[in-house]
């Protein structure tokens, strides 16, 4: 099979697994994964993207999300994944995810805490799992670094580094449909 514009051989590492945050259809077609920072103005411009082609794509799309916090640029973007790890262990991951986007410009742990608050999390419960969600932050970062990833965001479509243009809606999402026709369509 001909890679799509835009694919380097760059490997997922390790593959999609339950352990991800996953939304979309389970029998999607094309699993898209991104590496991303919530503190990251890069990162928030791809989530408004993202929205767009998880629309156009519906069912046909998977997308996970792994954490890769740029300290050094972002010093409230480990708060942030670790908040968003806590929001998971309590089911609430996605919605902790959209929050964080949503309000980039306000992260200190003032904010975080008015968020978890607002999805009604377990206080005691996100205390509790305060050791938990840090593990899982330090091993996206880690498998994000074995996989390649040196800045965010950065995409994987099917386990391969893209490297598109994926600030151009338009191109990503062309490169993606053309993606999930030839999966579904093999030549």
């Amino acid at each position: 099979m001909e890679p799509i514009r835009g694919l380097r051989p760059n490997q997922l590492v390790p593959p999609l697994s339950p352990r991800d945050h996953v939304r979309g259809g389970v029998f999607a077609v094309v699993e898209l994964v991104q590496y991303g920072d919530y503190q990251c103005p890069f990162c928030g411009e791809a989530e408004s993207i993202l929205r767009t082609i998880r629309d156009r794509l519906g069912g046909r799309l998977r997308v996970a999300f792994r954490n890769f916090p740029l300290t050094a640029l972002h010093p409230q973007a480990l708060p942030a994944a670790v908040v968003a790890e806590c929001a998971g262990f309590q089911d609430r991951f996605w919605e902790m995810h959209d929050l964080l986007y949503a309000h980039q410009e306000a992260l200190d742990d003032r904010d975080l805490l008015r968020y978890a608050a607002t999805l009604d999390l377990d206080a005691a419960q996100l205390r509790e799992d305060l050791s938990a969600a840090r593990a899982r932050v330090r091993e996206d970062i880690q498998t994000g670094e074995q996989s390649g990833v040196n800045g965010t965001p950065t995409f994987y479509v099917d386990g391969q580094r893209y490297d598109g243009d994926w600030w151009r809606a338009a191109d990503f999402l062309a490169d993606l449909e053309r993606h999930a026709t030839r999966v579904v369509e093999p030549a």
